[in-house]
């Protein structure tokens, strides 16, 4: 059964600029291209592409799955290959929301979870590999290396990482469900966030708050992962920090 460029990316879900794209560079030729110009392609090619596809959602670059594919001895040998590196992510990911999702649970409780429960996460290189986007761009845009001078310590990064997690959760639910940004419960928010900061992170009080909410909105880059969380998050964070200061202040 033969394939025109239009039917594999309505069968995929893949782009025809990124078909193209795929065939400039070699990794995934047409079975042949028509007189008239058309790219066909046909079983075999599909079939690739779903092994480019699956090593894309594992995170891998076009040159680094055109090498893999190159060295793969057969197709079986690498679904498999494939599975057990999604099976190892998807593992990784169930253990981190079941720390997370245990971890809600004991705070709404106002019980102290188990040392030895809460830093089931990521290890070492898994946080190097989240962490290399954003420390590149904080290098590159403000001279700025988080990680020169300490070691990435994944127990106390699973631990902050829980703690924003609950957080911004929070926080995005209150704005989408209209909570004022000067509401009880998201005072009480702020101040656990800013003592939490303050007692694992680093010294910091209200008034910091205020100026690294600002940065997070302002900042292209940070006010994008707020925004993904939920649309006008970043500007309703500052809001709520700014009020927050001015009634410690009072």
């Amino acid at each position: 059964m033969s394939y025109t460029v239009h039917e594999i990316a309505q069968l995929s879900g893949v782009t025809i600029k990124a078909m193209y794209h795929y065939h400039k560079i070699g990794l995934l030729n047409p079975q042949k291209t028509t007189e008239a110009g058309y790219r066909i392609y046909g079983e075999e090619q599909l079939n690739r592409l779903q092994q480019i596809l699956f090593y894309r959602e594992l995170k891998f670059s076009l040159e680094d799955i055109k090498s893999l594919l190159a060295d793969e001895p057969n197709r079986l040998h690498c679904l498999q290959s494939q599975y057990s590196l999604l099976r190892g992510q998807q593992q990784r990911m169930d253990a981190i929301l079941k720390t997370l999702e245990t971890t809600i649970q004991y705070e709404q409780k106002g019980e102290q979870m188990d040392k030895s429960e809460m830093f089931r996460g990521l290890n070492k290189e898994e946080w190097e590999e989240v962490l290399a986007e954003q420390n590149e761009y904080l290098k590159k845009e403000y001279d700025y290396d988080p990680l020169e001078s300490r070691e990435v310590e994944p127990e106390k990064l699973n631990e902050q990482a829980v703690e924003v997690t609950k957080f911004l959760s929070f926080m995005a639910e209150s704005l989408k469900t209209g909570r004022r940004a000067d509401d009880r419960e998201v005072k009480i928010a702020i101040k656990n966030h800013i003592e939490f900061i303050n007692d694992k992170i680093y010294p910091t009080d209200s008034k910091s708050f205020v100026e690294e909410a600002e940065f997070f909105l302002t900042d292209d880059f940070h006010r994008n992962m707020y925004e993904s969380h939920q649309t006008g998050l970043s500007y309703y964070i500052f809001t709520a920090a700014k009020m927050y200061a001015a009634k410690e202040e009072c």
